[in-house]
């Protein structure tokens, strides 16, 4: 009557868009995502925790493997279990009865000798060892040959001009090799800096099987990715309510029109 009205209608819901951003559906999954995360998140710290222990190497007698001052960290295992190649964490009274980081190049049994061309030998093969410092001689003196006694262990450190190693304990009554129960862990990886996981040392292959990775990966992995469940599961709420807002706006322009 003298004009047009204009009326606008409220969507059936009552005003409230139940799409599927701000579904029931979406609201459980997002839920679960979250505890899911925090099982993941906190489960990996626990097993790390429980896997691993870290470490400040104090020199430089492993450089440039691991420098003076890097953070590592080192799994638990049983000394029986290390292999040639294996970096480990030991402490053995003889040694000065503190945690001490060197790279084991011969195991019980194993005849042990320096220098062959320039190269370590272990049981009379060269060893290519990938490791050391560019241009550096395997050892700067001689090593005269040392039969390892069953259960004990052949430590060098790979800055073999600086490290106090076996070689510094020839005399000692086992010849300058460790029991295998001084291990405290073998090293996986450099974490500070973040120089990542050590490379495998491929030069003793032909002697035997190298030590597996320890489950450090799986661990990191199972914490990124608690991580990502945890923010994205709780990011999911305002998301959400942002889309309904916007739908909302569309709906009342629609009606205005």
């Amino acid at each position: 009557m003298g004009g047009e009205s204009t009326t606008r209608t409220a969507p059936r819901s009552g005003g409230t868009d139940k799409g599927p951003a701000g579904g029931r559906t979406g609201q459980v999954l997002s839920g679960l995502a979250v505890a899911l995360g925090i099982v993941l998140f906190l489960g990996g710290f626990a097993w790390g925790a429980v896997v691993y222990r870290p470490y400040t190497v104090p020199t430089s007698s492993m450089t440039p493997t691991i420098d003076a001052g890097d953070r590592v960290l080192a799994q638990r295992v049983d000394g029986g279990e290390v292999k040639r190649g294996d970096v480990v964490v030991f402490k053995q009274s003889s040694w000065g009865d503190v945690p001490m980081v060197k790279r084991v190049v011969a195991v019980g049994g194993d005849k042990v000798a320096c220098c062959t061309d320039g190269k370590l030998t272990v049981n009379g093969k060269q060893i290519d060892e990938s490791y050391l410092p560019k241009g550096s001689a395997a050892e700067l003196t001689k090593i005269p040959t040392v039969t390892v006694p069953d259960g004990n262990l052949f430590l060098l450190g790979d800055e073999r001009s600086g490290s106090l190693d076996s070689t510094a304990h020839l005399t000692d009554a086992a010849n300058g090799t460790v029991p295998r129960k001084a291990v405290k862990g073998r090293v996986d990886a450099v974490v500070w800096p973040m120089n990542g996981m050590l490379e495998r040392p491929t030069g003793f292959e032909p002697l035997g099987r190298l030590s597996e990775p320890g489950p450090l990966r799986l661990i990191v992995s199972a914490v990124i990715a608690g991580a990502v469940l945890v923010l994205g599961g709780a990011a999911y709420g305002p998301i959400a309510g942002r889309a309904r807002r916007r739908a909302g706006a569309r709906t009342e322009l629609a009606g205005a029109r």
